[in-house]
Formats: structure tokens, C-alpha cells, sequence
């Protein structure tokens, strides 16, 4: 089966890339040069030609700060939910498989108990969630064989993320401010990769949530860790949201995800996020020590 790849060279996008091939499938990776997802058009050229039997949808809008400010609103809409929409309703001509990968950031972020994914009480408090939940919905509508994935907390070789702030921020600051009012789990992109692999050769379609296993924890929690796996001595003070600072974006406190499903469904859970970052921090070292540029956006 022939598997095409959006987002192919961000955070996620790149290491399903080398987990597809490294199987012997045959993936077709695409960014924005070679497709821009929100012109019709382009889609349907694109996945007419390749003939995919399934697609896998990481490309998306991911920067949640600037999606706040007005001038970037539309073009957020129009990548994470009219480029969806765009992809969506080539798959349903071609009757082909459509795997969307989606957020925590589709729910409000309230109470303590963990999201089910087939939970519907949608409240997204930012235009980043509003626009992912427009594109799970689109999804929804138009492909009859789909997978909806919602992760959270995503860290990768690829682009920015939480780990590799911590360990720029450690290296000049003896102490960092970190909140712990906001609880979840994190997603190592190489595990979660396997698992997108796994599920997209089977028929087992639905709403799913990934996220690494280990328990919930707060960013300060996780900080701490990647502190101590790191032999670094910058400690970590704990501070509500509200202490910190608000940013430009409203971020859910819940972002506790339900996993059962996976389990349930015959899918092996990714590893607990603990293993996840000891193999990601001995991987990011030899990636540097390569001199290897991975400095651009993320793609998921």
C-alpha cells in the first residue's frame, strides 16, 4: 500500500518517514514545496498522481502563540482546517484511508479526569484548538475510513520543542520557573511513529489518543527530569500558570489524555516517557555532534 506523508520533514512527519521506509513501505513524503494543502488544486493534483491507499496528515499550523495574532488567524484556518477539509475530500473521491493527527487542544482543559477520545464535550480555548477540532470534524464528515490520533506534549529531533528549551535555558540560568499546574504527558515522535505505522495497516478506524505512558505529570515535573537525565544542576521552582505569566494563547490545564483504546484495539502502547527521554537525550546528542541543522518548523 502506498502511504502519503503531509508534513514530511517536521517534528513527527520525518521520523514516520523513516519508520514507513524502514519497514519497506512505499512512502511518499510531502511538504509545503511539493503540495500546499490549502489550495484545492494542488491537493488533488498531487494525491491523484501518487494514488495513495492511505494518507497520514501531519502538516499543520503548530505555532499556538502567533495563531493568536490577527494577522495569522486566517492563514491558521486555512492550514489546519480548510487544508484538512482539502485533503479530506480528495481521500473520500479516491476512497482511500485518511489518518489525522490531532491535539489535547481540542477540549477545554477542565476538571481532573482524563479525555476519552470518543468524549465530544469540545471546548478549545485557543484559535490553534479551534481550528485542529474544525479539521477533526471535517474528517469526520467526508472520510469513511479514518483515524483521528490526538497527542500532546510532542518532542522530536525536528524543529523546537519543550526539551530543548530547557536545555538551552538550563545551560545559562541556575534555576528556572516552570508551572506545574498544567498536567499531562509527552510524546516522543520515534515512538509514536511506530505506532501510526502499526495502526494505518489496519482497518481498526476510529478516534484514538497517544501519548508516551508513565503516568501524568506537570512541566515542572517533566523539566525536573530532563534536568536530572541530563546531569545538569539548574533547579526547577514550580509556579502556577497564573504566577508565570499569561501567554498570548490560553493553554488547557487537563491535558490528561485516556489510552485505553489503543490497548483495546490490539495497539501497543508507546513506552513510558521516562525510557522516552533517556533514548531521545542520547539521540539528540549525536545529532548535534553531527553538526546536523534541525532548526526548522516543525511540521505537527
Amino acid at each position: 500500500m502506498r502511504i502519503l506523508i503531509t508534513g514530511a520533514r517536521g517534528q513527527l512527519g520525518s521520523d514516520l518517514m523513516r519508520e514507513l521506509c524502514a519497514r519497506g513501505e512505499d512512502a511518499v513524503g510531502v511538504d509545503l514545496e511539493e503540495m500546499d494543502i490549502t489550495d484545492p488544486a494542488a491537493v488533488s493534483r498531487v494525491l491523484r498522481d501518487v494514488r495513495p491507499g492511505a494518507v497520514i496528515h501531519c502538516a499543520a499550523w503548530t505555532a499556538v502563540d502567533a495563531a493568536e495574532e490577527p494577522e495569522n488567524r486566517e492563514k491558521v484556518r486555512l492550514v489546519n482546517a480548510a487544508g484538512t477539509e482539502n485533503i479530506a475530500r480528495v481521500c473520500r473521491e479516491l476512497d482511500c484511508k485518511m489518518m489525522y493527527i490531532s491535539t489535547d487542544y481540542v477540549f477545554g482543559g477542565d476538571g481532573s479526569a482524563p479525555w476519552e477520545p470518543d468524549c465530544t464535550a469540545f471546548a478549545p480555548l485557543n484559535v490553534y484548538g479551534e481550528t485542529k477540532l474544525a479539521g477533526e470534524m471535517a474528517v469526520r464528515s467526508l472520510v469513511r475510513r479514518h483515524f483521528i490520533v490526538r497527542i500532546a506534549w510532542v518532542f522530536g529531533l525536528h524543529g523546537g520543542n519543550f526539551i530543548k528549551t530547557m536545555l538551552r535555558l538550563g545551560k545559562t540560568h541556575p534555576c528556572l520557573r516552570v508551572v506545574n499546574d498544567q498536567i499531562g504527558t509527552p510524546t516522543y515522535t520515534v515512538d509514536l511513529a511506530r505506532l501510526l505505522a502499526d495502526m494505518i495497516a489496519t482497518d481498526r478506524y476510529g478516534c484514538y489518543h497517544a501519548t508516551n505512558e508513565g503516568g501524568y505529570i506537570s512541566w515542572a515535573d517533566f523539566a525536573a527530569e530532563i534536568f536530572r537525565q541530563a546531569g545538569m544542576s539548574t533547579e526547577v521552582t514550580p509556579v502556577s500558570t497564573a504566577e508565570y505569566g499569561l501567554s498570548r494563547a490560553r493553554r488547557p490545564y487537563n491535558s490528561r489524555l485516556d489510552k485505553r483504546k489503543l490497548a483495546e484495539n490490539g495497539f501497543v502502547p508507546l513506552p513510558d516517557w521516562r525510557d522516552a527521554l533517556a533514548r531521545y537525550l542520547k539521540e539528540l546528542e549525536r545529532w548535534e555532534a553531527d553538526g546536523t541543522d534541525s532548526g526548522h518548523k516543525t511540521g505537527n
